[in-house]
């Protein structure tokens, strides 16, 4: 029987930091973040300067959620700054930490948008962060545009966590990132851009897919994702309460098989072989 995936279950990073293997980020409604944490997501993802206004809702959600009490202590909250210049990493965590009253501190400290050539101006100051606990920092990841990069950082246990860009349509991270890591560095890999290979089913039709095959759902998409070995988590943006649900359906039934990841493989390949 598959084990099914819970978004109750937790990865542990950094200095004691718990992260649910769903970190929500972008969202339409305010009210998803509740409804999130009321499923079992601990984790959310605000950006600290490139993209601020998107993330409005999910700050406001925030605000609201940490309004109950004795509740800060069970959540994770990640903070991404896509700034290059090492001497502009600290401000933007300042202005997140002003922006959400009762925050008090943030959790994961990110570097966003990482490539090979700014990765080593941008790096010591992360790690000083983490050695300092500026902003409360207890642990540092990046989300990672360059795969080699992300594979020696992971190699070398420079980031407690990184975000690798992985979907159906992006599959590379299995060859260039995961199959060379051992296995106990694989397990701080969450993947970003999830959904960014989904197919609507009137798509999947032109393209010759017969009506009485699986046609892949949006939430699909992410249980692809988590049932990738090697892959420990994703971030995803849901804009309804309701999506949260429809996502833990899906992964009560537990990973897909390895043929049904390449069933949806194929699908993305068709799609964008096809005008």
């Amino acid at each position: 029987m598959k084990t099914p995936i819970s978004l109750t279950d937790r990865l542990r990073i950094g200095s004691g930091v718990d992260v649910s293997p769903v970190v929500l980020g972008m969202t339409d409604s305010w009210k998803v973040v509740g409804a999130a944490f009321d499923a079992g997501i601990n984790s959310f993802f605000l950006t600290a300067d490139m993209h601020w206004p998107l993330y409005e809702q999910l700050r406001k959600g925030l605000k609201d959620l940490l309004k109950r009490k004795h509740l800060r202590d069970q959540i994770s909250v990640f903070a991404t700054a896509y700034v290059t210049q090492p001497d502009f990493c600290h401000a933007p965590f300042e202005e997140v930490l002003e922006a959400i009253p009762g925050l008090g501190s943030i959790d994961v400290l990110c570097a966003g948008g990482v490539y090979a050539s700014d990765f080593p101006g941008r790096w010591p100051v992360y790690q000083q962060h983490r050695t300092a606990r500026f902003a409360g920092c207890r642990a540092v990841g990046a989300s990672f545009h360059d795969r080699k990069t992300a594979r020696e950082a992971l190699s070398a246990s420079l980031v407690d966590l990184a975000f690798v860009r992985f979907n159906a349509g992006h599959p590379g991270a299995i060859k260039e990132i995961l199959e060379p890591l051992p296995a106990r560095k694989r397990r701080a890999i969450y993947s970003f851009k999830s959904m960014t290979a989904w197919v609507p089913a009137e798509r999947l039709y032109s393209l010759g897919l017969d009506t009485d095959q699986w046609v892949p759902a949006p939430v699909d998409h992410y249980r692809f994702a988590l049932s990738t070995p090697g892959i420990a988590g994703v971030l995803a943006s849901l804009d309804r309460p309701a999506e949260i649900k429809l996502l833990a359906d899906a992964l009560s039934t537990g990973p897909m098989s390895a043929s049904e990841r390449a069933y949806m493989i194929r699908l993305s390949q068709a799609d964008a072989q096809s005008p």
